[in-house]
């Protein structure tokens, strides 16, 4: 009785399946209209357009808008010629709360890192907010070979972290169907001696080395006065002392845990030498470098990303993206 209840589940994913893959062909190649195509299936208007979105979220139909240079919004080309990154201005209105306009560039991301990702590549994937709601967007493509690697322990003297970090690289992992690597240390370690002895350990080493070979990491920037806070500032991982010692040496951001100033640089930040975030230095020599940031309390942490090179690809809210423009303008008028 099982067996045959198992197998007829599968027949009927089978044919929801080759429905969805047929209604597909025909909406969007030969540009029926859902009636015809109800017409087609013997079946009605409602359910073809449940088999569209079916295909869609099964990553049979991926719709791509391609902006050239000369069709890109003002402010998209302006960010791509003072930084030289590739720029994708997510439209928002005044209306949208911070987590809503988060929400909005999160699921532009996740397209785009569906775009980018491909077979026998590695990918570095930080935590965080803005990953988390990247996660939770992300489409089905199949890979081969390919591995989705923690970039920073997550960690802490209050959790594992690993409940928090897992769940993100886990939907990375499924979008993909690429094995996962989790780095099992803390954010932080106490003292910068341990974190040098465990970086020794071969277990440790074997994630470094595939920090080493990434194609593709995928970060958002972290900042102490957000509106929606960085996990990494309101989830027991700093104490107040250490959030003193970062206004202290004028940080105003984080990649993946690992600190730097306006100006882009990381030296002499004392909290670094305990970090387990790659070193910004080791990231730039990744190929692609996709940054996600909604809100503008984000801009002073984005503009020095940028200026850095730390970023090779960003997704940006239309306000921040302003916001960002005019920063850069005030700027360079004082220098």
């Amino acid at each position: 009785m099982k067996k045959r209840e198992a197998s007829h589940r599968t027949e009927s994913a089978l044919r929801r399946d080759a429905q969805a893959l047929r209604a597909s062909q025909l909406y969007y190649v030969q540009h029926l209209t859902m009636d015809s195509i109800a017409r087609d299936l013997g079946t009605s208007r409602s359910t073809v357009s449940r088999l569209l979105t079916y295909a869609r979220d099964a990553g049979m139909v991926t719709i791509t808008i391609t902006e050239h240079e000369r069709q890109a919004p003002e402010t998209a080309a302006a960010i791509a010629r003072t930084f030289g990154v590739r720029v994708h201005v997510v439209p928002t209105d005044g209306g949208l709360s911070e987590a809503q306009v988060l929400d909005r560039v999160a699921l532009q991301a996740a397209l785009l890192v569906g775009r980018l990702v491909d077979s026998e590549m590695t990918i570095g994937v930080a935590w965080g907010s803005t990953m988390s709601a990247i996660s939770r967007h992300l489409k089905r493509k199949p890979t081969h070979d390919s591995v989705v690697v923690q970039l920073n322990g997550s960690g802490n003297t209050q959790s594992s972290g690993i409940g928090y970090s897992s769940e993100i690289l886990h939907r990375f992992g499924t979008a993909f169907t690429a094995r996962v690597e989790q780095f099992p240390v803390p954010t932080f370690f106490d003292h910068a001696e341990t974190r040098e002895m465990m970086w020794q350990e071969r277990s440790v080493r074997r994630v470094l080395d595939l920090h080493a070979h990434m194609g593709l990491a995928v970060f958002g920037l972290g900042t102490i006065g957000a509106e929606v806070p960085s996990h990494v500032y309101r989830g027991g991982y700093l104490t107040p002392l250490d959030i003193s010692a970062l206004r202290r040496q004028d940080v105003v951001g984080d990649i993946a845990t690992v600190f730097f100033r306006a100006d882009g640089d990381t030296a002499g930040i004392e909290l670094n030498r305990r970090s387990t975030g790659p070193a910004l230095d080791l990231l730039k020599t990744v190929p692609r470098r996709l940054c996600a940031v909604a809100g503008q309390s984000k801009v002073p942490a984005l503009a020095a990303a940028l200026h850095a090179g730390y970023i090779t690809d960003l997704v940006v809210d239309e306000g921040a993206a302003r916001h960002l423009v005019r920063h850069h303008e005030r700027h360079a008028a004082t220098r």
